[in-house]
C-alpha cells in the first residue's frame, strides 16, 4: 500500500510528459501542413550562411562620418533589424568608414529599407494616454460617445485632433505586437500618430512634431544638482537645443506646463517609438533643458547618446551585397552532432555498465529530452525566428552531461538506501526525496549561470547560454 501514492504520482507526471509532447508534436504537425513551419530548426548565420552588405555612409552636407556617429548607426541599425525578427545577425563597422551587416538568409525589401534609411527622432506633445496593451473589444468606447472633434486644433497638445477613427485606433492598437514588428518607416509631421514607451509600459497619442530632432546641439548626462548647486545623488540627462530649437521648444515648455495628466508630457520619439516621455516642469527659454527621472548612470548616458546622435544626419548606400556561405558549414555542424552522438553513446555505456537495468532509465530519459528539447527548438524558430548556432549545438552537447549527472545523482542514493538495509521499492522512494532537491538546486544553478551568461555576452555565445538553459528546463 504504501507504494500507491508514488506509483500514481509516476503515471501522473508520465500523463503529463505525454500531453506536453503531443501537443508540442500537433502544433509543429499544423505549422508544417499550413506551410509556416518547417521539421528542422532554422540555422544561424554560421550555418546557414546568409547575406552580406558594406553600406556606406552618406552624411547630409557630404562631411564624412566620425567614428561616433558610425558607432551609434550601428546600434541603431541593429534595433531595427531585431525588430523584423531576424536573429543572429552581425552589424559592425569596417575600417572607420563602412558598416557592414551580415545575416541569416536574404532580407526583405522591409528590412533593406530600414538599413538604409537615416535615423528620424522627433520632439512631440502627448494627447492622451493608455493601456500597452490593446483594450478588449468588449470594454472599448460605444460608437456614440467615441470623441467628436469641434473645431479645428489650435496647437499640438488640442484634444480636437483625436477623431473617432483614431480613438478606435488607439484602443485596439496592442503595443507588444507592433513592437515586434519592427521600427516605423515614417509618420508625416504635421499630424499625430500613436506611438509606445517600452521602457514605461505605456501607449500614446502624440501630436503633431513641433521640435524636430535635428534641433538637438548637444546632449550629456551627469549628476543632477539642486538650485543651491549641491549633487543630490540621481543621474540626469542634459539636452541643448540650437537657436531655431531653443525658440520652438521654449513656446512648446510655455504650453505644457499649464497643462494637467499625460498632456503635461513632451514624447521623445526615435523611430516611430518613444524613448523618454518627460513632463514639463517649467518654462525653459534657454534651450537647456534637464530631464530627470530614475536613471542609472547607464541608462542616462545610453539616453544622452540617443538624443546626441539619434537624429543623425545620415543615410547609407548599399555598396556591395553579395551572398555568404556558411562560416563552418555543413562539415562542422555533422561533427557537432557526431559529438553529441559519441557524448550520448558513452554516457549510455557508462550508464548500462555502472547501473545495469536502471541505466536504461538514463538512456531512454536522455532520448525523451534529446526529442522535447528538438521540438522547442523547432516551435521557437517558428514563431520566435529562433536561429540554432554551432555554440547552441555545443550546449546542447554540454547538456548530455548535465542530464546524465541528475540520475547518477539518483541513482547513488538508491544504492545508499540498499546499503542501509532497505528493500528496492523503498529505496528507490527514498532515495527520490533525497535525491530531489539536490537536483533541483543543481538544474537551478544551471539556469541562473545560464540567464546570466545570456545576459551578459554577445554574439553566438548567447546561443551556447539559451540552449544551456532550455535542455536545464526539459530535464527539470
Amino acid at each position: 500500500m504504501s507504494s500507491t501514492g508514488p506509483i500514481k504520482q509516476a503515471r501522473k507526471s508520465l500523463l503529463w510528459l505525454g500531453v506536453i509532447f503531443l501537443i508540442s508534436a500537433a502544433i509543429l504537425i499544423t505549422g508544417v501542413l499550413s506551410g509556416k513551419a518547417a521539421f528542422a530548426p532554422k540555422l544561424a548565420l554560421d550555418l546557414e550562411g546568409g547575406t552580406q552588405m558594406i553600406l556606406a555612409p552618406r552624411v547630409e552636407g557630404g562631411a564624412a562620418a566620425t567614428q561616433e556617429q558610425l558607432d551609434q548607426a550601428v546600434e541603431i541599425i541593429r534595433q531595427r533589424v531585431d525588430g523584423t525578427g531576424v536573429s543572429e545577425a552581425e552589424i559592425t563597422t569596417q575600417s572607420g568608414r563602412n558598416v557592414v551587416v551580415s545575416m541569416p538568409g536574404v532580407p526583405d525589401t522591409r528590412t533593406r529599407e530600414l538599413i538604409q534609411a537615416s535615423a528620424n527622432m522627433e520632439f512631440r506633445p502627448v494627447i492622451l494616454a493608455g493601456p500597452f496593451t490593446a483594450v478588449p473589444e468588449d470594454q472599448r468606447l460605444p460608437e456614440a460617445e467615441l470623441p467628436k472633434p469641434s473645431a479645428e486644433p489650435e496647437n499640438g497638445s488640442d484634444l480636437n485632433w483625436i477623431d473617432a477613427a483614431l480613438y478606435q485606433q488607439f484602443e485596439a492598437y496592442d503595443c507588444p505586437a507592433e513592437l515586434g514588428q519592427g521600427s516605423e518607416e515614417s509618420h508625416d509631421p504635421s499630424k499625430p500618430m500613436i506611438s509606445c514607451d517600452p521602457d514605461m509600459g505605456q501607449k500614446y497619442i502624440l501630436g503633431p512634431v513641433e521640435v524636430p530632432g535635428a534641433d538637438i546641439a548637444d546632449a550629456s548626462f551627469g549628476m543632477v544638482r539642486g538650485q543651491q548647486g549641491a549633487v543630490t545623488g540621481q543621474w540626469g540627462v542634459n539636452l541643448e537645443f540650437n537657436n531655431e530649437g531653443k525658440t520652438k521648444f521654449a513656446e512648446v515648455t510655455q504650453r505644457l506646463v499649464g497643462m494637467q495628466g499625460a498632456q503635461n508630457q513632451f514624447a521623445i520619439v526615435l523611430d516611430g517609438t518613444v524613448i523618454s516621455a518627460p513632463t514639463a516642469n517649467a518654462v525653459i527659454p534657454d534651450g537647456r533643458a534637464q530631464i530627470t527621472g530614475n536613471f542609472t548612470e547607464q541608462s542616462s548616458k545610453a539616453l544622452a547618446d540617443q538624443l546626441k546622435f539619434g537624429a543623425l544626419p545620415i543615410s547609407f548606400d548599399i555598396q556591395s551585397e553579395q551572398q555568404i556561405s556558411a562560416t563552418l558549414g555543413s562539415d562542422q555542424l555533422r561533427s557537432g552532432l557526431i559529438a553529441g552522438l559519441i557524448g550520448m553513446g558513452l554516457v549510455a555505456i557508462y550508464s548500462l555498465f555502472q547501473y545495469r537495468l536502471l541505466g536504461m532509465v538514463t538512456i531512454v530519459s536522455l532520448i525523451v529530452s534529446g526529442l522535447l528539447t528538438y521540438l522547442a527548438l523547432v516551435l521557437l524558430g517558428w514563431s520566435m525566428n529562433y536561429r540554432l548556432s554551432l555554440a547552441g549545438v555545443a550546449g546542447l552537447v554540454v547538456a548530455i552531461g548535465l542530464i546524465a549527472d541528475s540520475f547518477i545523482v539518483y541513482f547513488e542514493r538508491i544504492r545508499d538506501e540498499l546499503r542501509d538495509g532497505r528493500p528496492l521499492t523503498s529505496a528507490v522512494e527514498i532515495g527520490w526525496k533525497r535525491a530531489k532537491r539536490t537536483i533541483l538546486a543543481s538544474k537551478a544553478v544551471n539556469i541562473l549561470a545560464a540567464v546570466v551568461l545570456y545576459i551578459v555576452a554577445v554574439g553566438n555565445v548567447r546561443g551556447f547560454a539559451f540552449t544551456l538553459g532550455l535542455t536545464a528546463i526539459v530535464d527539470i
